[in-house]
């Protein structure tokens, strides 16, 4: 019981010390009678809006929600044109959102895997299964009876990374 009331005490003291330093430092700095009241609103206001719920889920990092895309011949289509690689594997594209997917329209990000040209050397022509590029996009989507249907003509191109083997 002792430490506690020992612990109370050092962290009371710490505090009444902190105070009378801030009023010190205020009454050096502006030359005027500090207002007491406004000083400790202020510091009351400071530490509760760190606590504050807003802030609070902009400090939590949320993890994507998979979207079941709909459409995705069309997505590759429109990826495989945009990023400019001869072929985008529809069974690796993934689509995630960080928006309320109940809304009308909502944002998704769309991650595939691209093939570059095949190889050709002394002519022969080899053909890789593995992909040469990961294509990063973002797009609008809506829901549908059958998953996400993606604006293919909302989709834009952020990233276009080589893949090296």
């Amino acid at each position: 019981m002792s430490k506690v009331i020992k612990f109370l005490l050092i962290v009371l003291l710490f505090i009444g010390f902190f105070e009378a330093g801030l009023i010190s430092s205020y009454t050096i700095v502006t030359s005027k009678v500090p207002d007491i009241k406004g000083l400790v609103d202020l510091q009351i206001d400071t530490v509760t809006s760190f606590f504050s719920s807003d802030n609070i889920n902009e400090l939590i990092v949320k993890d994507p929600d998979p979207v079941t895309v709909s459409n995705k011949i069309e997505v590759a289509d429109k990826l495989k044109s945009l990023a400019k690689v001869d072929g985008v594997n529809i069974q690796n594209l993934n689509a995630t959102t960080f928006q309320n997917s109940n809304s009308e329209s909502f944002e998704i990000t769309i991650i595939a895997f691209g093939y570059g040209e095949p190889n050709g050397t002394t002519g022969q022509i080899i053909l890789s299964n593995e992909p040469q590029y990961k294509i990063t996009a973002t797009a609008n989507a809506k829901y549908t009876y059958s998953g996400a249907e993606v604006d293919v003509t909302s989709i834009k191109v952020i990233s276009v990374l080589s893949i090296y083997n």
